[in-house]
């Protein structure tokens, strides 16, 4: 569900969502912007309460045993996110993200206050691919703060 969520997500945008022809790669989607191509991971978000949160690490069985690894630059490009409560596609770049096993995005204020060090999924729409997409020479330096309105 989430990846056919992420694929109407990006033809809406106008944008192709293409899967590897070849299982096992780190990445479950190819998006072509139209501008560059960037790997994406594609997760669940569910909510509790507030807080939409994304596990970020991948799990799977090996003849070693069960293995939990993160992601990092050199695998994907960022974290293509569908959260069903709020029927919406987030895109978390994997700059951020890098090293990371899960990650909380705030939907409203905390009760006890807290600004610092708070992602707001807000800050993360999915319209920002496109921005990443025009921005990416070898370093990446968009995030998804801007608003969708902002992306022609």
């Amino acid at each position: 569900m989430a990846e056919t969520a992420t694929a109407f997500e990006c033809a809406k945008l106008g944008f192709e969502a293409m899967r590897p022809l070849i299982e096992g790669r780190r990445y479950d989607f190819v998006i072509d912007t139209n501008r560059t191509l960037l790997r994406a991971q594609v997760k669940w978000g569910r909510r509790l309460g507030d807080v939409i949160v994304v596990n970020t690490r991948t799990c799977r069985s090996t003849p070693s045993g069960y293995v939990r690894t993160t992601y990092s630059a050199d695998e994907i490009d960022g974290f293509a996110v569908y959260c069903p409560s709020h029927h919406e596609c987030l895109w978390l770049p994997i700059d951020e993200l890098a090293g990371i096993s899960a990650v909380q995005l705030r939907t409203a204020p905390a009760r006890n206050n807290q600004k610092q060090l708070v992602r707001w999924a807000a800050d993360y729409p999915f319209g920002a691919v496109a921005q990443l997409g025009e921005r990416l020479h070898g370093m990446q330096e968009a995030r998804g703060s801007s608003p969708l309105s902002s992306i022609a």
